[in-house]
C-alpha cells in the first residue's frame, strides 16, 4: 500500500463533457474512515514556450470565460484522444500562432491542480520558429490575437495581471533563469 493511499470503493460520474468529466469517488482513508472526493478527469494538455529569432516570446491573448476577462498566455491546448504530446504541441503552436518549428524540446510536465484534477501539462520549448506559408484554421470557437513580447514586456503584463496563469508564469521563470546563465 502506498503511503496515505485512499482506496476508491465507488465512483459516480456526475458529468461528462467535451473537455472534462466530474466524478464523485467514495474512498476509504488510511485510518479506515471513509470520505468523498470530487474529481475532475482531464485528458491532459500541452504548452509551448516559443521564441522568435529576435528572442521575443510568442503569446496569444484570449478571453477566458471562467475568469470573465482576457489573458495573455503562451500557446497551449488539450490533447486529443491517442495524440502524442509533441504532436499536439506542434499542432497548437501552428493553429494558435501561425508559426511552426522543427525543434521542440520537452522541458517538463506538471499537474495544474492536483487537489481535485488529474490534468497534466507537458511544457515544450523552441527558439526556432518560422511563419507558416498558409496559416491553418484555428478552432471555430476560439478567438485569439497573436502577440510577440520581450521578457521585459511579459514581466510588465504579469505585473498588470494580464499574464496571470500558471503555465505562462512558469514559462517566464524558465526564461529568466535561462537568461541569467
Amino acid at each position: 500500500m502506498k503511503k496515505f493511499e485512499e482506496k476508491t470503493y465507488e465512483t459516480e460520474t456526475i458529468y461528462k463533457g467535451k473537455i472534462v468529466q466530474l466524478n464523485i469517488d467514495s474512498v476509504t482513508l488510511p485510518d479506515g474512515n471513509t470520505s468523498k472526493r470530487e474529481l475532475i478527469k482531464h485528458p491532459g494538455a500541452v504548452a509551448v514556450i516559443a521564441l522568435t529569432d529576435e528572442g521575443k516570446l510568442v503569446c496569444v491573448e484570449q478571453y477566458r470565460k471562467p475568469l470573465e476577462k482576457s489573458l495573455v498566455e503562451i500557446p497551449a491546448g488539450k490533447l486529443e484522444e491517442g495524440e502524442e504530446p509533441e504532436t499536439c504541441a506542434l499542432r497548437e503552436l501552428e493553429e494558435e500562432t501561425g508559426y511552426t518549428t522543427e525543434n521542440l524540446k520537452l522541458l517538463t510536465s506538471f499537474y495544474t491542480s492536483p487537489g481535485f484534477a488529474d490534468e497534466i501539462v507537458h511544457l515544450y520549448f523552441t527558439d526556432n520558429v518560422k511563419p507558416l506559408e498558409v496559416s491553418p484554421d484555428g478552432d471555430e470557437d476560439e478567438f485569439v490575437e497573436v502577440m510577440e513580447v520581450t521578457l521585459q514586456e511579459a514581466e510588465q503584463l504579469e505585473s498588470e495581471q494580464r499574464i496571470h496563469d500558471a503555465k505562462t508564469a512558469y514559462a517566464l521563470l524558465y526564461l529568466k533563469l535561462r537568461e541569467s546563465r
